[in-house]
């Protein structure tokens, strides 16, 4: 029988759009958008494309820890990113950096706009916690 698992930060947004973080459903775990989100909800790093990536991929790490998993447990992930010929580089240099010798299923799109004023950069992901942590 599957189980299912929700998780949430408990910021307004949250509840404001009617959204969980994350999702577990038997062995895989869907996450929604993470974007650069503080603790608090606020959105501190409007326009700033390194700090909202290295913001991204630790609210990725907070939802991997909820459930126990690792980066290496990643099995797909889909970028948004604004202006992407001007951010390619650096969101190639940060994924490598932060998934190390792990080579999840990955879909880069440019978009023009995301849902927060300044927002440059979103990432979802699905979670296999069938694959060795």
């Amino acid at each position: 029988m599957a189980t299912s698992d929700l998780f949430s930060y408990g910021i307004p947004a949250e509840s404001d759009f009617g959204y969980a973080q994350a999702i577990r459903s038997g062995d895989l775990i869907h996450v929604s958008g993470q974007l650069a989100f503080d603790e608090a909800g606020g959105f501190p790093d409007p326009g700033d494309f390194a700090a909202q990536l290295r913001r991204t991929h630790t609210n990725m790490d907070r939802v991997l820890a909820h459930y126990e998993a690792t980066r290496s447990q990643i099995i797909t992930q889909t970028l948004y990113v604004v202006d992407l010929a001007r951010h390619a580089a650096a969101t190639a240099e940060a994924n490598l950096a932060y998934f190390g010798g792990h080579r999840p299923v990955s879909t880069v799109l440019g978009v023009t706009e995301l849902t927060l004023p300044g927002q440059l950069v979103e990432i979802a992901f699905v979670v296999d916690t069938r694959l060795p942590a």
